[in-house]
């Protein structure tokens, strides 16, 4: 047994010194391979591990119980209770692959957790949780989640997002739910869904909901083919459901008396001066000088 672990402890100095010679040249990081037992194929570069592995590349750190690893391509397979760490990224599954430039593929009883430091907007911090049977992560790409098989996307401050095909970019706070979307937020007292919901909750915080959308908060339900939601400040809901139309302002009692009023003096003034009109006499004065007075003349 103790021959077995200098062996292995040989070798994962010997591949430590090779994968940073490597590094060296194609100004890459380092790598290290740790595991209760080795095989290494120079001429190929793949490393087989067995029990207990230990893999290290960069801001990377790997365990599992089978790995393949690949010194030249730095890509690996890790089988068994694997758990990677990247910055502030965990992921727990039974098998993940990675292609070397930072894209990961997990599998089986995923769990991705992101454990956000104390800012501006979250004083105490936020741990988010992603959950599904299958995740594709692209750390170098805004750190972009994939879920193509439907999970659970959980803020311990912003609540819950599900859906039958979900993706989010952390850095930007930015996520998308298709099929079946359905957001919660119990700070909110608040509920909405759709068939699709873009959320984005860095800068304005809403989320845009379209097909048969509807979201509600306390006893206000809304409806539509299309929900801006609004995620205020203090927690109140706000929503843009339709363009607005404005009726025109309805009349008070007053003015429509006052305008009974205004009718009433119209039609008396109209009634005095048919009345004046036909008082008014017409007086034929006979004409001076006519034919019929010089004839008796």
């Amino acid at each position: 047994m103790t021959t077995i672990k200098k062996i292995c402890a040989a070798l994962s100095v010997a591949m430590l010194v090779c994968s940073a010679a490597t590094a060296a040249d194609k100004n890459e990081e380092p790598s290290e391979v740790n595991a209760d037992a080795i095989e290494y194929d120079m001429n190929t570069g793949i490393v087989a591990a067995e029990g207990n592995v230990l893999l290290k590349h960069g801001a990377t750190k790997a365990t599992g119980l089978h790995a393949m690893f690949n010194v030249n391509t730095k890509e690996a397979h890790l089988i068994g209770n694997v758990i990677v760490v990247r910055e502030d990224m965990r992921i727990t599954c039974n098998a993940l692959a990675s292609n070397g430039q930072g894209y990961m593929s997990a599998d089986g009883n995923v769990i991705a957790t992101q454990n956000l430091a104390p800012n501006e907007k979250y004083p105490n911090g936020d741990t988010r949780t992603f959950t599904s049977e299958h995740i594709d992560y692209f750390p170098d790409e805004g750190k972009h989640v994939v879920i193509p098989t439907g999970g659970i996307a959980e803020s311990a401050v912003e609540g819950t997002f599900t859906a039958d095909q979900m993706e989010g970019w952390l850095d930007e706070e930015h996520y998308i739910g298709r099929g079946n979307a359905h957001l919660v937020s119990i700070s909110r007292n608040m509920e909405a869904g759709g068939d699709e919901v873009d959320y984005s909750g860095k800068d304005a915080g809403k989320a845009v909901l379209s097909g048969n959308a509807w979201a509600y908060q306390d006893n206000n339900t809304i409806r539509g083919n299309r929900l801006t939601v609004y995620l205020a400040d203090d927690g109140n809901l706000k929503a843009d459901a339709a363009p607005k139309f404005e009726m025109p302002p309805m009349p008070t009692v007053d003015k429509v008396f006052d305008k009974e009023k205004e009718s009433a003096a119209q039609v008396e003034q109209k009634v005095s001066v048919e009345e004046k009109s036909s008082d008014e006499k017409i007086i034929i004065e006979p004409e001076e000088n006519s034919s019929a007075d010089k004839k008796s003349e």
